[in-house]
């Protein structure tokens, strides 16, 4: 299997919240499954209309956005 590439997406302005846990049934934005497990969601305060390539390994260091360590994974 191969690792998961990341959610490449265009947001509108405003506060985006993104999946934390890997629980969401409608990732990469959280949908609230989190509730009680102590984990909670990436808050995102978007400016202007922009294109971003959000984590889906779960590895990155500036979650919630994507910087590549994904590439360097052992395959799951």
């Amino acid at each position: 299997m191969m690792n998961p590439t990341p959610y490449v997406m265009s947001l509108e302005p405003g506060s985006h919240y993104f999946c934390a846990c890997g629980r969401s049934a409608n990732l990469p934005f959280c949908d609230g499954t989190h509730q009680g497990s102590g984990v909670e969601p990436f808050a995102v305060d978007i400016a202007e209309p922009k294109t971003v390539a959000i984590c889906a390994c779960r590895h990155s260091a500036n979650r919630p956005f994507c910087d590549g360590t994904h590439k360097s994974l052992p395959a799951e």
